[in-house]
């Protein structure tokens, strides 16, 4: 009976020590979780005011008041206005009793607007068609899990990250001084520019995949194309598809713009509406443009689901 007795009493005095040791360590881990965050945040609000001092946030400036005097005044409130008024100037005059003229002024280059419009679109499609085909091969070599040599990979994402470190912009002013202004400039520059920012994606969707099905390939006798081609490709293609389709509407913003430094595309119409001060011309482009965007964004979501098989799901 005494042993029985002991035997009874010693699993509570055991669960009883097993919990006070799990609320102990359980206690030290929420108190180094807590350093951790309080420390993580701390750091996170350093170097926060650190940016906002460089980038000028908290800088004082003379302001000109409407009855011309001047004073010192904080530069994010005293700006707003300026922000306020500079939008005021883009909006158009539109009558109700003349809407029909006032909307044909307001568009009054439509026909060349078009025409640049196209050629924007046009040179998006190429740069990403480039981008793609550049970006596709070079994320295999470029993935972890993927790379047949280290130097190969090595050297792969040293070439994505120059290509997508240096700004489009940048390409396009290089090009330009290589070749004259005009699209071919802007494909160049977008496309080297998608590559790198491609590359990375597909790259990144490829250290994901299951190795099960290129171990298969490889048991079978298959080369490293062929783990490539069987075993890869079939997981990341949807993946792949979403990120070029998305790509593609990014490309048609840049190529809007790079045209500023002379790479085709609407961007040259926005210097001109920007040098010669014709404001309703910005807010006129700046419409094309997000209807064109709203477009695209639209017809690449469809596609996108009528690809993965979504448009037939319950």
């Amino acid at each position: 009976m005494t042993a029985t007795a002991e035997c009874t009493a010693n699993p509570p005095d055991m669960d009883e020590s097993a919990i006070a040791a799990f609320e102990r360590d359980y206690t030290a881990l929420r108190r180094r979780a807590r350093i951790g965050w309080a420390a993580g945040a701390t750091l996170f609000f350093v170097v926060f005011m650190l940016t906002a001092l460089l980038g000028d946030f908290f800088k004082v400036t003379q302001v000109t008041s409407l009855d011309g005097s001047r004073e010192w005044r904080w530069i994010i409130p005293a700006g707003i206005p300026r922000l306020g008024e500079y939008i005021e100037k883009t909006i158009p005059v539109l009558r109700w009793e003349s809407l029909g003229a006032d909307v044909a002024e307001w568009f009054w280059r439509w026909k060349i607007w078009l025409g640049l419009l196209a050629e924007t679109i046009l040179i998006a499609f190429m740069a990403t068609t480039l981008g793609v085909f550049g970006g596709f091969l070079l994320s295999f070599p470029a993935a972890r899990n993927l790379a047949p040599r280290p130097w190969i990979l090595f050297v792969s994402r040293r070439f994505l990250e120059i290509a997508r470190t240096v700004p489009d912009l940048v390409w396009a002013l290089i090009f330009v001084f290589c070749f004259s202004v005009g699209p071919m400039a802007g494909v160049l520059a977008i496309g080297l520019h998608a590559t790198g920012a491609l590359g990375k994606l597909y790259s990144e969707v490829n250290e994901n995949i299951d190795m099960g099905p290129l171990e298969g390939v490889k048991a079978a006798g298959g080369t490293w194309f062929d783990q490539i081609r069987y075993g890869a490709i079939p997981q990341v293609l949807p993946n792949i598809i979403s990120y070029t389709l998305l790509r593609f509407e990014i490309n048609v913003r840049s190529s809007s713009i790079i045209g500023y430094v002379g790479a085709g595309g609407l961007g040259q119409e926005f210097r001109t509406a920007m040098s010669f001060q014709e404001y309703t011309d910005l807010s006129a482009l700046f419409l094309i443009i997000l209807m064109t965007v709203i477009v695209i964004d639209y017809s690449s979501e469809r596609l996108r689901h009528a690809i993965i098989g979504m448009e037939a799901r319950p």
